[in-house]
């Protein structure tokens, strides 16, 4: 059950990357903004924007202005004129019939407003229709519109449709209202620019495929008809009244209102824009054709993604060291790449992979802490009082020599009893605390000899220890270290014996057996609690030594496997072990 554990965190966080959540959304569109703000700023070199500000409106008296103003404005015009303004009633100054004149005379794209309310609809541009989809199906759809009284040569949209943190990100191309196709106010200033009389429009199963201009080519949209504009352009300006002195030549002229108080601002990932401005900027998307698109592969390739760097997360994962990097990697890679794709204009955002990827790697590595931790703790449990805290930290710095399982290897290994221990406890048979104290102390005084000298205490048995050189942790020249621990572990025993004697309490006397060999050392047990501990004959071997100190009236048997250069050692016997045919010369050191 343990190991589908990690699957079902990946599973989850992947239905959650498929499910996108509210918070996920707003993740996404708030990417998608840094992402298009990234793209190197552009000037537009076609469109010259033209400002109706405060001056004007204070020198004609307030506002809505005298429709001859516009009328005036158009005869200062040298390329397409649009003007962002709708007049759906009559002028209260009675310049309608002034204005008409000049509208009649200079082909100008006029705006009309989506309406949530049923009305009369306004002429439409002829479109036809390829493809065996209805736009209409497609489309963002208005009840009704509302559009000037006044006639033009183009009409076109300029409302727009913010996204769930009201910005204004993509705006349509072409729209629908009561079965009818209608054309934005930048898709019309291009048809008049290009003097086409109508766009074509293709749909297919999956919604609009593109948008055309006879003479100008097709216009990528995704399935709604919306492009996402390039918001990081800049425009040639000027005020209504630079613009009646001395207007700078443009292609295009598109009027707008930023009169305080009078035309709404929009939020844009460009920061608030008017309404001029957003068109200004969608005409020279499609113009200059650098809109961004959504691969159709872009769904698959960030589950693909997601699903890659969860496997790579799950290897890295056992070493913290490793993984971070790994996690940084993957993140900043992703991130790279989808920056390097908007600027060929792809957009493909990831910030639900990155979040989605974060998230496993936090929780994978959270999970592998714990487990390493509590393997750490379980491993000073086990050995912090059996080894020295060197090796202690050496293990739990790399916890995988505890591995489930033995492996054979050559050992040294040390048994120590103590000698007539009968008599001492009878000693003691009123007070059995003090026996138990006296036995600590002993276990203590030659314990931390053991340790001392890099040896692993594998157990007690009553007053007997049973230890061990060479594992977990390799010791160079344990024989030596063996020997050195039981010469040192005398020499304590006899300090002891002292302390003893002024205390009135019975001496202490050990048989110590040391033998080398191979045996099977390692982790026995299940993967959730194990004893580290030997098997063999060589372990058989030295508490046979140890038990022959009484036969052989000394304190120390060392066999001939443990001997080493450095050392006096006087020869004791040949023994034979209990089920070995082979004699082993036997030693002991002279005090």
């Amino acid at each position: 059950m343990k190991k589908l554990i990690t699957p079902l965190i990946g599973l989850a966080l992947l239905s959650v990357l498929v499910w996108n959540p509210y918070p996920f959304q707003i993740l996404s569109l708030k990417s998608i903004d840094a992402l298009i703000m990234s793209r190197a700023e552009v000037q537009d070199e076609m469109i010259l924007l033209v400002d109706i500000d405060e001056e004007i409106v204070e020198a004609y008296g307030g506002y809505p202005l005298p429709r001859n103003f516009y009328g005036d404005l158009l005869t200062r015009v040298q390329g397409v004129p649009g003007i962002t303004i709708a007049f759906p009633d009559k002028d209260v100054h009675g310049k309608d019939a002034y204005f008409q004149t000049y509208l009649n005379q200079i082909p100008t794209v006029l705006s009309f407003i989506g309406s949530t309310q049923s009305s009369e609809q306004g002429p439409h541009v002829g479109t036809a229709q390829l493809g065996n989809g209805d736009p209409t199906k497609w489309l963002y759809n208005y009840p009704g519109i509302l559009r000037s009284k006044l006639v033009s040569e183009g009409v076109g949209l300029i409302s727009t449709n913010p996204e769930l943190d009201g910005v204004v990100r993509r705006l349509p191309l072409v729209i629908s209202s009561q079965e009818k196709l209608y054309p934005s106010f930048a898709l019309e200033m291009l048809r008049l620019g290009t003097g086409d009389p109508s766009y074509q429009i293709k749909t297919g199963e999956q919604g609009v495929e593109w948008v055309r201009l006879p003479q100008y080519g097709k216009l990528a949209t995704n399935e709604n008809a919306l492009v996402y504009a390039n918001w990081n352009t800049k425009f040639y300006r000027q005020t209504a009244a630079q613009f009646m002195k001395e207007p700078i030549p443009a292609p295009f002229v598109i009027f707008g209102v930023t009169a305080e108080g009078v035309a709404p601002l929009v939020a844009t990932p460009g920061g608030t824009m008017y309404p001029h401005d957003i068109q200004a900027t969608v005409l020279n998307t499609i113009v200059s054709g650098n809109a961004l698109s959504e691969p159709s592969w872009s769904s698959l390739a960030q589950l693909g993604v997601v699903l890659i760097g969860m496997v790579v997360i799950v290897i890295a994962s056992a070493s913290i060291y490793f993984s971070l990097p790994i996690i940084l990697a993957l993140l900043g890679g992703l991130g790279y790449a989808s920056w390097k794709l908007v600027e060929s204009s792809y957009l493909f955002d990831v910030s639900g992979s990155l979040v989605i990827l974060f998230l496993f790697w936090s929780i994978v590595t959270f999970k592998s802490f714990i487990t390493q931790f509590l393997l750490r703790l379980q491993i000073k449990q086990q050995f912090g009082t059996y080894v020295s805290p060197a090796q202690v930290e050496a293990l739990q710095k790399d916890p995988s020599l505890l591995r489930l399982g033995g492996s054979t290897k050559q050992l040294t290994f040390l048994f120590s009893d103590i000698r007539g221990f009968t008599p001492i406890s009878e000693f003691y048979q009123s007070e059995p605390h003090k026996l138990v104290d006296l036995v600590n102390r002993f276990l203590t005084n030659q314990s931390d000899i053991i340790m001392k000298h890099e040896g692993t205490i594998d157990k007690y048995m009553g007053d007997c220890i049973m230890a061990f050189w060479n594992a977990p942790l390799d010791v160079e020249d344990h024989a030596r270290k063996a020997t050195a621990a039981a010469l040192e572990m005398r020499e304590a025993l006899e300090e002891l014996n002292n302390v003893l004697r002024n205390e009135g309490s019975p001496e202490i006397h050990t048989g110590v057996g040391i033998n080398t060999g191979l045996c099977v050392v390692g982790n026995m047990g299940s993967s959730s609690r194990f004893d580290y501990s030997v098997l063999g004959d060589a372990v058989n071997l030295a508490a046979r030594l140890e038990s022959s100190c009484k036969q052989y009236e000394t304190d120390l048997i060392i066999s001939e496997h443990s001997r080493v250069d450095g050392y006096e050692y006087e020869f004791i016997d040949e023994v034979t072990v209990k089920g070995k045919t082979e004699p082993v010369k036997i030693y002991t050191i002279q005090k």
